[in-house]
C-alpha cells in the first residue's frame, strides 16, 4: 500500500498491551504515516477506545492518559518499532529507515559567569559525539550538535530552547547549569514533548517525565559531605552561597542535617552571582570571629576565587577551618588557584585523578581533543556519559523520537570514568558513586572516603540517614595533612 505525507489508516488491532495490562477487545487504531524525505515513520495518533472498558487504558510510563469509557485516548508515541512500548499481535507495522542526521540541541554557555564549568560540558558532549560518529554514527545516522550561547542568563533560556525545537527540529536538549536555568527551560520542553538532558549536581526536590538527571541528588553529594564534615571537623557550621535556587535549598537540607545531629549554624550569607572581592572580605572578617568548624560554600562562578582570597586574607588556616562544598570542582580550583584552594573538601562521584582505566582513556582524549583549556570534572564526566546513554538509547529503538527513548532509557547503564554509572527506572534521576574528595597542591583531589556499591538518587531527601561510610576514620587522613608524617 501507497502512502504520502499525512495520509491515514485505518486498521483493526485483535490484542494489544500497555505495560502488564492487556486486553484482546477488537478496537480500531487509527494510524497516521508521516512521510517525507527527511525522516519516514509510522505514528500511533490515536485509539477509538469506544468498545473498551477504561481500566484497558493505562499509564504507560506516564506517556498514556487515561480516560473515561467511550471516549478518544491520545497516544503521544511515534517513530520507531514499538516492541518495548507497545506489543501489537496479528498486526503488521511498517517501519522505514533514514540516513538523516540526529539533531542535538545544546544550551551550554561560553559566556557568562559560571562559563568555566560549562565550557567543559560542551567539550564532554562533543568529545562524546565524535567517538560515537568515529565508529559510524547511530545506526548509521551522524550525531550533529546545534549549540547556542545563554551567556549563563535565565531569561535567555526559554527563548533559545524553543528556537532549537521550532527552528532547527530539535527533540533533544543538553545543557543548563544553574537551577534557574533548568527550571525556565522544563515548562518549554513538557509542552513541546521534547526531552532535557541535565548534568549538574543539583538541590534535588524535583522531577519531569521530560528531563534526565546525569547530576548528582542532594543524597548523592550533600548528604554525605555534610556527614563527613560533621563526624571528623565539627558541629559548628558556617554557611556561605551564591544568591540563586540551588544554594538556598543545599542550604536548608545542610540546615536540616544540622539540627539532627545536634550541631549549629553560627552563619548564612548569600551573595549575588557579581559579589566583588571587597563583599567576600566582609563576609570572611565575619567568619574569622566567629571561628566555625568548617564552612560550607556553595558559592559559583568567579566569587569562589573571592571566597579563597578573603579567606585566607582573613587568616583563616584551610585546614583548621576547612571549606567543604559539593559545588567546586577541578575546574573552579584551576580558577581560584590550587594554593588558595588546597584543603577544601568535597563530594563528587568523579575526578580526575581516579585510577580507572576507563578515566584515564577519556582525560587522553579529552586533553588531545582541547589541550589544557578543558579540565576534567563531575560536571564534565557527567555530560560525557549522558551522550552515551542517550546513543545507547537511540540505537535500541531506533529512533530518536522522546518518547520512545523516554521510556527506553530508564534502566540503562554505562561504564563512564567514574565506573559503572545507570539511570534510575522510576525517577529520571542516575546511580552514582560518591567519593569524599581533598583538593592537593596540585588542584586534584586525593579521595578520602567513598561509597562501596552504586547509590540510587533519591531526590526528594526521604532518608537523612549518614552514610555510613562518611563517619569511618580514613587512614589516608592524617597522611595527606600538610606537616604530619604517617
Amino acid at each position: 500500500m501507497h502512502m504520502v505525507a499525512g495520509s491515514f489508516a485505518v486498521v483493526t488491532v485483535d490484542a494489544f498491551v500497555f505495560g502488564n495490562v492487556s486486553t484482546t477487545t477488537g478496537i480500531e487504531a487509527l494510524v497516521a504515516v508521516n512521510y517525507s524525505e527527511q525522516n519516514a515513520c509510522q505514528s500511533i495518533v490515536g485509539i477509538d477506545a469506544c468498545s473498551m472498558h477504561e481500566s484497558c487504558i493505562h499509564r504507560l510510563k506516564g506517556g498514556l492518559k487515561c480516560t473515561e469509557s467511550g471516549k478518544r485516548s491520545s497516544i503521544p508515541v511515534r517513530s520507531g518499532p514499538p516492541q518495548s512500548l507497545l506489543k501489537f499481535k496479528n498486526v503488521t507495522y511498517m517501519q522505514s529507515k533514514t540516513s538523516m542526521p540526529i539533531k542535538i540541541g545544546v544550551l551550554y554557555s561560553t559566556t557568562g559567569v559560571t562559563s568555566l564549568v560549562e565550557r567543559t560540558q560542551l567539550q564532554a558532549t562533543q568529545l562524546a559525539i565524535e567517538e560515537i560518529n568515529a565508529t559510524g554514527g547511530v545506526n548509521g545516522r551522524e550525531i550533529q550538535l546545534i549549540s547556542l550561547d545563554p551567556a549563563c542568563m535565565p531569561g535567555n533560556y526559554p527563548g533559545m530552547a524553543e528556537k532549537l525545537i521550532r527552528e532547527y527540529g530539535v527533540r533533544l536538549i543538553m545543557g543548563c547549569y544553574m537551577s534557574s536555568a533548568r527550571k525556565a527551560v522544563i515548562p518549554i520542553v513538557e509542552r513541546q514533548n521534547a526531552l532535557l538532558f541535565y548534568a549538574t549536581p543539583y538541590e534535588g526536590f524535583e522531577y519531569s517525565r521530560n528531563v534526565f538527571y546525569a547530576g548528582a541528588a542532594p543524597n548523592q553529594n550533600i548528604l554525605p559531605l555534610a556527614s563527613y564534615m560533621l563526624s571528623h571537623h565539627g558541629m559548628r557550621v558556617a554557611m556561605v552561597g551564591s544568591d540563586f535556587v540551588c544554594p538556598y535549598e543545599s542550604n536548608r537540607i545542610m540546615n536540616e542535617l544540622i539540627q539532627e545531629r545536634g550541631g549549629e549554624k553560627v552563619n548564612e550569607t548569600y551573595l549575588p552571582l557579581n559579589a566583588t572581592l571587597d563583599d567576600f572580605k566582609s563576609v570572611a572578617s565575619r567568619l574569622q570571629a566567629l571561628s566555625p568548624d568548617f564552612i560550607f560554600s556553595t558559592v559559583v562562578g568567579a566569587g569562589n576565587a573571592h571566597l579563597h582570597r578573603a579567606l585566607a586574607d582573613a587568616g583563616l588556616d584551610p585546614f583548621k577551618t576547612p571549606v567543604a562544598s559539593h559545588m567546586s570542582s577541578e575546574t573552579e580550583i584551576a580558577a581560584i588557584g590550587a594554593d588558595l584552594a588546597e584543603g577544601l573538601i568535597t563530594c563528587a562521584g568523579y575526578f580526575q585523578s581516579l585510577p580507572t582505566i576507563e578515566n584515564h582513556r577519556v582525560v587522553a582524549l579529552q586533553k588531545a581533543r582541547f589541550g589544557d583549556s578543558g579540565s576534567t570534572n563531575v560536571c564534565w564526566e557527567a555530560a560525557y556519559f549522558q551522550m552515551h546513554l542517550l546513543a545507547k538509547a537511540i540505537s535500541i529503538c531506533e529512533s530518536d523520537d522522546p518518547t520512545l527513548l523516554a521510556h527506553v532509557l530508564p534502566g540503562l547503564e554505562f561504564d563512564a570514568p567514574q565506573g559503572l554509572v545507570k539511570i534510575d527506572e522510576q525517577n529520571n534521576h542516575t546511580y552514582l558513586n560518591p567519593r569524599i574528595g581533598r583538593c592537593n597542591s596540585n588542584g586534584q583531589f586525593d579521595v578520602l572516603a567513598s561509597a562501596s556499591e552504586l547509590v540510587r538518587a533519591d531526590p526528594f531527601v526521604i532518608a537523612h540517614t549518614s552514610p555510613l561510610w562518611t563517619a569511618e576514620k580514613n587512614s589516608n587522613l592524617d597522611r595527606l595533612l600538610p606537616g604530619v608524617t604517617p
